[in-house]
């Protein structure tokens, strides 16, 4: 179910398993996101917090500013976290949902900010709760890294002292290199 927030512009969508898919244009509440995985069944917690760095390949970043087609994005990052429920407990890879050990995650979010965010300001918010760790750690990157790859969220980075005019567009994922490095 997808709501919409008109005050900020951003909107909600939570996953049959209770899950929750956030993009906002609000500062992001790395706590109270966190809070929102809580569990007593949890013996673990995976958070991880993206912030805009205040440079880039030697050159001064001043913000980043994020697009997204909320819509969209937020039905991929549903779709994500509904698979980070069916990783293998040895790997990051999707098993059948009836071999899935049913107790693996407990909760997961993603809260997405999108508008500029000023250097040192979060963009990307993602918590996960779990009886272990290692579950939570790798539902925690797996969620990180398919957001980046699939969801319809796109990032301009702007650098002291270009013209407003020549922010770069980045991609989220960049493509491997023939030598097997990621590029940019």
């Amino acid at each position: 179910m997808s709501d919409a927030h008109p005050s900020d512009g951003g909107a909600t969508l939570q996953t049959h398993e209770g899950d929750t898919a956030v993009i906002t244009f609000d500062v992001l509440d790395p706590s109270g996101i966190t809070r929102s995985v809580q569990s007593h069944q949890a013996g673990a917690f995976a958070i991880f917090i993206g912030t805009t760095r205040d440079n880039f390949r030697g050159r001064k970043v001043t913000r980043l500013e994020y697009e997204a087609y909320t819509p969209l994005a937020l039905k991929t990052m549903g779709q994500i976290l509904t698979e980070a429920h069916q990783l293998d407990d040895q790997s990051s890879q999707k098993v059948p949902e009836p071999t899935r050990n049913a107790n693996h995650l407990i909760r997961c979010t993603v809260h997405h900010r999108i508008g500029v965010v000023p250097v040192g300001e979060a963009s990307i918010v993602i918590a996960v709760s779990s009886p272990h760790r290692k579950e939570a750690f790798q539902a925690c990157e797996f969620i990180l890294e398919e957001v980046k790859l699939k969801a319809q969220i796109w990032k301009r980075e702007w650098y002291e002292g270009d013209d407003v005019n020549e922010a770069s567009w980045k991609e989220n994922f960049p493509a491997l290199r023939k030598d097997g490095e990621m590029g940019q």
